[in-house]
């Protein structure tokens, strides 16, 4: 099967390419490298299409689609505060770009496209876990971007015909990430920098980056049947989170609590039900603990695969 995967080279769609070219697919990987790295395709460089270009850009996407049978859409803005930081940006990459993926699906008859959605979506919800049918309320502009998003997947399935499957993930961790609370917070213990934490009683899930992949695959084949929450289903207190890093091994890094930050959901955890109904992915509540070890190697340079062995 031929696949793009736009935003592949990121850390979530490297991750992916990786998987995919194993099982034997032919990949096209789109990215504009503003957050994704060719280095993170290094295992499967040559055996995967790269092409530096953009969402946003009608040629690039005409470029890459020609006899794709399936576009996973992960290229975004994927920063809370980055999309406040530059809402131009973010508007254009997450909603212009969006628009014009699914426009150049159709033009290139693509059977399915699968968009990558977020927790986001649903602000601070009234209770936890949080199901899919739960209301959707965006604290921020980045959430705001992926209800448009969403949106525009569901009209374009009813007006052209074209499968979407939206998949909201929960907090992914795992290698090749960067700029995030589990990356940020090993650098910084391995540094001997304090942990800032930005409120204190933020309860959160986190998804190891493997079962994210699975969950990808999965959705270029189900039975379309709306999204999916794609979590652990088990939340974490961040300040607990950070005790468990401090703990890993010997460092003069505290824990540094800072006042909160009002655009920033406090709280989350998934309702996996339909994770594993309609994808048939069953969610590790302990994949937290399993692989937090694991991304601590990275300290001393060691990498690491999404299935967490040495590469």
């Amino acid at each position: 099967m031929r696949v793009l995967i736009t935003g592949g080279a990121g850390f979530l769609g490297s991750h992916l390419a990786d998987a995919l070219v194993r099982r034997g697919d032919e990949v096209v990987v789109l990215d504009n490298y503003r957050r994704g790295r060719p280095e993170n395709l290094r295992d499967v460089r040559d055996r995967v299409s790269l092409v530096q270009g953009d969402v946003r850009d009608e040629a690039d996407l005409a470029q890459c689609l020609p006899g794709t049978e399936v576009v996973f859409h992960l290229a975004a803005q994927s920063n809370v505060m980055g999309s406040l930081e530059d809402l131009d940006y973010s508007f254009s990459s997450n909603v212009t770009g969006t628009f014009n993926v699914l426009q150049a699906c159709v033009a290139n008859g693509v059977r399915r496209i699968v968009f990558a959605s977020s927790r986001e979506v649903y602000g601070d919800p009234a209770s936890l876990p949080v199901r899919e049918d739960a209301p959707l309320a965006p604290k921020n502009p980045y959430g705001a971007s992926k209800v448009a998003g969403e949106a525009y997947c569901k009209a374009w399935q009813r007006s052209y015909g074209i499968e979407c499957q939206v998949l909201r993930f929960a907090n992914l961790f795992g290698p090749r990430d960067r700029d995030r609370v589990i990356p940020l917070w090993l650098e910084r213990a391995a540094l001997g920098e304090d942990l800032q934490l930005y409120g204190g009683d933020q309860v959160l899930d986190f998804l190891w980056v493997g079962q994210a992949v699975d969950g990808l695959m999965a959705a270029a084949r189900c039975e379309l049947d709306g999204p999916v929450n794609v979590g652990s289903g088990r939340g974490i207190r961040l300040g607990d989170l950070a005790a468990r890093i401090l703990g890993l091994r010997p460092t003069t890094s505290r824990l540094s609590v800072q006042g909160s930050r009002s655009v920033e959901v406090s709280r989350f955890v998934a309702d996996t039900t339909r994770m594993r109904q309609v994808l048939g992915v069953v969610a590790n509540p302990d994949s937290l603990d399993v692989h937090l070890s694991e991304m601590d190697s990275l300290r001393a340079g060691a990498r690491y695969s999404a299935s967490g062995k040495v590469g």
